[in-house]
Formats: C-alpha cells, sequence, structure tokens
C-alpha cells in the first residue's frame, strides 16, 4: 500500500534521507547531471550548492570532477546494472590537494521507464592511506634497526667469546705458573667462573637473540658442553637432565645457567674425589604455574672434612649462586649426607612432585 498522499512526500523522505548520510553523496540523473547532494558533499568539496544543481558531474565546480577513472566506472555501472564498492582513486584537486577517494556507485531504474539515476557515495581516505604507508615506512625502519642491534648484538657476542677464551687461557697459564697452592687454587676457581660464563654465553649465541628459551633444551646443551670439557676420561662422570616443558626470557636464561653450570662444575671438582662406579649427576627443573624448582644433585661424597670448604654454602660460588637466585626470585637450599649432595633453588611455593633422592 502506497503511505504517500503524493509524489512531493516521497521526494522531501528521499532528500531528507540523503541529508542523513554522514559521508559525501551525490544523486545524478541519466545523463550524470546533479539532482541531488547532502550536505557533506558539498562541505568536503567546497562546492557551491547553488551552483551545482542541473550541471553534469563533469563539469561540476570548474571540471574538478572530470576525473578519466570516474568517467569509466560510469560507463560501466550504467550499461551493465552493476554496483561498485569501494573503488579507490586519487584526484589532485585545486582547493585540497591530492586526496586519496573511495566510491561506491550503484544505478537505480524504474519499473514501466526508460529512466535512471545514479547514487554516489565518496570516502576521504588520505588521512586513512597516509596513516598507513606512515606505519609501513616505520615498520621497515624497525625492521632495519632490529636487523642493525641483531648484527651488533653478533659482533658483541663475538668479541666477548674471544675475551673470555683469552682470560681464561691466561688464569690457566698463571695457575701452572705459580708454586703456591692457596694462589693455583684461587686462579682455577677464576678459570672454573669465566668458563661457566663462557659455557652460558656459547648458548645464548646459538640461539641468535631469541628472548624465550626453552629450558630443557638450554639445560642439555649446557650439560653436554660441560661434561665434554671438563669431565675427565680418567674419572668418568654422567650428567642426566630432566626437565618440564617452558620456556625463560634469555636475561632469566643467563641467571639460571650460570647456577647450573656453577653447581655442575662443583660437583664435578669435589663430589667424585676418586673414580666411582655410575658417578651421576642429575638437573632437574620442575615448573608448576609461575613457581619453578631447580636441583642440582650427585650421588659423590657428600660432606667431609676434605671437601667442607668447597661445597656450595661455605665460599665465593655459594654467594654468587645466591645472588644469582636473588635475581630470579628464588631461594636456595643445601642437602648434604653421605649418600652425596643436592643444592635446590626454589621459586615462591613450589611443591616439588619428584620423590625425595640426593
Amino acid at each position: 500500500m502506497n503511505q504517500f498522499e503524493n509524489s512531493q512526500d516521497a521526494q522531501i523522505l528521499a532528500l531528507a534521507i540523503v541529508q542523513t548520510i554522514p559521508e559525501p553523496f551525490v544523486v545524478l540523473d541519466d545523463r550524470f547531471r546533479v539532482i541531488a547532494a547532502n550536505d557533506a558533499f558539498y562541505r568536503t568539496f567546497d562546492i557551491d550548492p547553488a551552483q551545482s544543481h542541473g550541471i553534469t558531474l563533469y563539469n561540476l565546480d570548474d571540471k574538478q570532477w572530470d576525473i578519466p577513472v570516474l568517467r569509466d566506472l560510469l560507463k560501466t555501472v550504467i550499461p551493465q546494472h552493476q554496483t561498485i564498492t569501494d573503488f579507490e582513486f586519487e584526484r589532485d584537486l585545486p582547493r585540497l590537494g591530492r586526496r586519496t577517494m573511495l566510491l561506491s556507485a550503484r544505478t537505480v531504474r524504474y519499473a514501466g521507464s526508460e529512466r535512471s539515476n545514479t547514487l554516489l557515495a565518496f570516502w576521504d581516505v588520505t588521512e586513512a592511506r597516509q596513516a598507513q604507508t606512515q606505519k609501513q615506512v616505520l615498520l621497515e625502519h624497525t625492521e632495519r634497526l632490529l636487523q642493525q642491534q641483531r648484527i651488533l648484538f653478533q659482533e658483541m657476542q663475538h668479541r666477548v667469546a674471544n675475551s673470555l677464551q683469552i682470560i681464561a687461557s691466561i688464569l690457566m697459564l698463571k695457575a701452572r705458573a705459580v708454586t703456591s697452592q692457596e694462589t693455583r687454587h684461587h686462579l682455577e676457581d677464576a678459570h672454573q667462573r669465566v668458563m661457566s660464563v663462557a659455557a652460558v654465553q656459547n648458548y645464548l649465541h646459538l640461539t641468535d637473540g631469541i628472548d624465550q628459551i626453552e629450558v630443557g633444551a638450554y639445560l642439555r646443551k649446557l650439560c653436554t658442553g660441560l661434561a665434554a670439557s671438563i669431565v675427565l676420561e680418567s674419572n668418568p662422570v654422567t650428567i642426566d637432565v630432566t626437565a618440564d616443558e617452558s620456556f625463560i626470557p634469555s636475561a632469566s636464561a643467563v641467571s639460571l645457567g650460570l647456577i647450573v653450570t656453577e653447581l655442575v662444575i662443583n660437583a664435578i671438582k669435589y663430589a667424585f674425589p676418586d673414580p666411582k662406579t655410575e658417578a651421576r649427576i642429575l638437573v632437574s627443573y620442575e615448573v608448576q604455574g609461575e613457581d619453578w624448582k631447580l636441583v642440582v644433585s650427585d650421588n659423590g661424597i657428600g660432606r667431609s672434612e676434605t671437601n667442607a670448604a668447597q661445597e656450595p654454602g661455605s665460599g665465593l660460588g655459594t654467594l654468587i649462586i645466591k645472588a644469582l637466585a636473588e635475581q630470579l626470585d628464588a631461594r636456595m637450599a643445601i642437602v648434604s649426607s653421605e649418600a652425596g649432595m643436592k643444592v635446590a633453588i626454589t621459586r615462591a611455593t613450589f611443591t616439588s612432585r619428584l620423590p625425595d633422592t640426593a
């Protein structure tokens, strides 16, 4: 049923709808003459409404709209009854400069009539495209900076590795040259700690600057390297690693690796003064939520009068481990007996699921 008493009411409603549209909107007749447009169209493109009605779109505003791509588009829309959505084009407008526009177009045909109208809706996306371009430029610039940072980081790691090797060699030469047992012991301890840092640095170099380190693979690689460089054929020691699947930041991995290296080297040096069948060091890492527990245990001689000064809890090594543990918000506990020694580094309220063995 017709809701309008006359055609004028329908026209009033149509014009009201056009004015309600927030984006520039224009209605053309079948000769592409402007028969209606909303305020957003006139305001956005700085067009005088009094000088636009009945004017062909291409002649509008001193032919600013005589755009070849727009002509081709309208020729496609009209004969083929197509609907065009978000067609993007650029145009230099004298008063607005270079603008990037999206155009949607639709042809309206009427039953029993040859007449038609074309509806055009415009979106000025110049600022959005500029923002996208700036974002892309920024991303590319950031990627170049990151690449430069990676190269500098690799170069720094290479220099650090060389420096550590030189320092370790000098310490070992000095240790062999001195006659004082106490001095030799201090030099060997210093050499041990330099090698600890070198082992951690070498693994992190292989990760190529990855932010998150997989703990299990990290500890296994670290302990394999320690065994190869320190364990003697005349006094073999097996180092086993068990670890829950978890990742930690590379900064935390450095502290964790130094703790493990310090404890493993200490166990190799002091837990097995004499060759022992099935000499074993176990490194375990468990995770429960945000909490974790690291345990380094051995089945060596445990605490004795001869090695009491070297066991964890009695010297510089312990101070280093405690300092590293504090960086990880963890605490250290030591259990020593005839069955061996166990050092646990625990964060927060962790409860182990493993049996309590040395």
